[in-house]
């Protein structure tokens, strides 16, 4: 059964958060807004809830979702290392609309995909998403869309092309606009996995709500490939 819930109402919020902690945690998929856009989130930590997302937005195994953290220290929980060029974009953008690639730590007992090793980290910048990162932990959460078509800006666009794959709709009103219509709504994506090597650089992914130009400034042009 699908259920959605009016996050402007405060009832509807609390009993919301609740329905969608109980949802991750029997390994169903939820639907939350973020700062970017909707988002379809699993349980990072089980492998079929994993699955059941990929298969929700009809993607392979060799295209792994994100993981959403709550916060700054869970980066060094789950990356084998942190470098230096990483701390100072995430000190700058996070909470917000950058994702950052780095190398997962070994011990990680997860399936997210084909991910050689590697993760990709945000922590959003929208207050719903952070409450329910709290309580679940990390969640593996791409957007809320079926592969190939537009990122869902509100719960009801999710709705439609997600349906009843999933279990609850957090309905947060519009996310991700922006005064720049041309630009990707969704986050900018760095790869930091090669940074500890002597001629390692950072790879800018996709360019999204934060302009490359801010990253190259932040970390030194030098340093960006």
């Amino acid at each position: 059964m699908t259920t959605v819930f009016d996050c402007s109402v405060e009832a509807e919020l609390l009993a919301g958060l609740r329905a969608a902690r109980g949802a991750i945690g029997r390994g169903e998929l939820v639907v939350i807004p973020t700062d970017t856009v909707y988002g379809v989130a699993a349980d990072a930590f089980r492998a079929e809830a994993v699955q059941r997302l990929l298969d929700a937005k009809q993607r392979g195994r060799d295209a792994p979702p994100p993981v959403l953290i709550p916060g700054i220290p869970t980066l060094a929980a789950l990356a084998e290392t942190v470098p230096p060029e990483v701390e100072a974009l995430v000190a700058a953008f996070w909470p917000g609309a950058l994702t950052v690639i780095v190398e997962a730590r070994e011990s990680l007992v997860w399936d997210l995909g084909e991910t050689r090793g590697t993760v990709a980290l945000r922590m959003p910048d929208h207050r719903h998403a952070l409450h329910l990162l709290a309580d679940t932990g990390p969640l593996a959460v791409s957007s809320a869309n079926i592969s190939g078509m537009p990122a869902a800006r509100t719960a009801q666009e999710a709705l439609d092309m997600l349906g009843d794959r999933v279990a609850v709709y957090l309905d947060g009103g519009p996310v991700g606009a922006s005064a720049d219509a041309s630009r990707d709504p969704g986050s900018t994506i760095v790869d930091a996995t090669s940074l500890h090597l002597p001629e390692g650089r950072l790879r800018i992914v996709r360019e999204g709500a934060i302009p490359a130009s801010e990253i190259a400034r932040l970390v030194g042009a030098e340093r960006v490939a």
